[in-house]
């Protein structure tokens, strides 16, 4: 018997949905965003990241929650997330008063980074149609009772995003966990999107306020430390040394204070260089911690969205009715394969990651 009760796929519109922001992401390739005449357009969010990602490279049927201004800017987006095949007959369309001080689309700015030169994101995101979202703005009721969903994603990026953000994400799982769909929240925690109201005490009574109605928590260990508050001794640092007894030490204490908490995971990185971590990747299950092996001096072209990767593989797996040790793989598989592209976004399918998890090497594909 799996250890989440999941929904039947007959009995559901959508195999996963997503609650968050969708940015556009300006990209300078290899250069700076201080010096480039150009950038590559993207979209992506952390939350939203995991639905397009379920879609793309897993092939399941997903939708995404938000709001976007009715602009062209805005419409943008509908069509880099229709193009990922996510849909978007939930999206909330907010007025453009043709200045955007109302309300905005949201921009991320961000440099990949190279050697000892780290990652760079830059957020422009004040004031966005999704930050503006409101409690009774989206018929959870629709989506979850009428048209079914197995799974629903959300996380601590969108819930830090205003000061009623965090009421949108309790109505949201307060009716998923009414109709029976399985709850899983990425803690992202960002100190930034905090600093203007509350910062890390907020945060910490934000999530501890939507912790108790999660079956599957997510988060590195600074997650667990600043956004709910754990701490073990010696876990900060073994963690960033990719000890995962440490983190299975932390995930103990956490799932005795949260037993509602089914599966606790999270991704193990020891950045080297920008360019060079070892990566991988452990989950906390039904009392027994599983591990993902090991990958060393991992060559990473484009880091931001690892994470989200990892957490939709995982879905994935446990979607298919596969084992928690099956999931922990092939969610860093998944996020390992997703830091080999540009953008935020997976652009890696189910056939490459399972070849992956089987393979040691990366002879060429003829």
């Amino acid at each position: 018997m799996s250890i989440l009760d999941l929904k039947s796929r007959e009995a559901c519109r959508w195999d996963a949905v997503a609650l968050g922001e969708v940015m556009l992401r300006l990209d300078p390739g290899s250069g700076r965003i201080r010096t480039t005449r150009s950038f590559q357009v993207w979209e992506g969010g952390g939350e939203y990241n995991v639905a397009r990602a379920l879609r793309k490279c897993f092939g399941l049927r997903t939708a995404v929650v938000t709001a976007l201004v009715d602009n062209e800017v805005g419409h943008l987006v509908e069509d880099l997330i229709l193009t990922g095949g996510v849909d978007v007959s939930h999206v909330k369309w907010a007025p453009f008063d043709g200045l955007g001080r109302a309300s905005r689309v949201g921009l991320n700015f961000t440099e990949k980074g190279y050697g000892i030169r780290s990652a760079l994101g830059i957020s422009d995101r004040g004031h966005t149609a999704a930050s503006q979202l409101r409690p009774g703005d989206i018929d959870w009721d629709q989506i979850f009772g009428t048209e079914g969903a197995r799974w629903f994603h959300t996380g601590g990026i969108f819930a830090a995003l205003s000061a009623e953000t965090p009421d949108v994400v309790i109505e949201a799982i307060t009716a998923a966990k009414h109709h029976g769909t399985v709850v899983s929240y990425d803690l992202n925690f960002r100190p930034s999107l905090w600093e203007s109201h509350g910062g890390t005490e907020r945060a910490i009574e934000v999530n501890r306020t939507i912790a108790p109605m999660v079956d599957v928590m997510i988060g590195n260990e600074e997650d667990f430390t600043a956004s709910l508050g754990f701490a073990v001794e010696g876990a900060d640092e073994s963690l960033s040394k990719l000890d995962p007894a440490a983190f299975g030490r932390m995930m103990a204490a956490v799932v005795e204070e949260y037993p509602n908490f089914k599966v606790v995971a999270t991704t193990l990185r020891d950045a080297k260089t920008a360019t060079v971590n070892d990566w991988s990747a452990a989950l906390y299950a039904d009392g027994e911690l599983h591990v993902a092996r090991q990958r060393e001096n991992l060559e990473i072209y484009d880091r931001v969205g690892g994470g989200d990767g990892f957490a939709s593989g995982m879905a994935y797996a446990f979607l298919a009715d596969r084992s928690p040790a099956e999931a922990v793989d092939y969610g860093a598989t998944h996020g390992a394969l997703a830091m080999t592209t540009p953008g935020d976004t997976s652009m890696v399918t189910l056939a490459e990651v399972e070849r992956a998890m089987r393979a040691s090497g990366a002879r060429v594909i003829r």
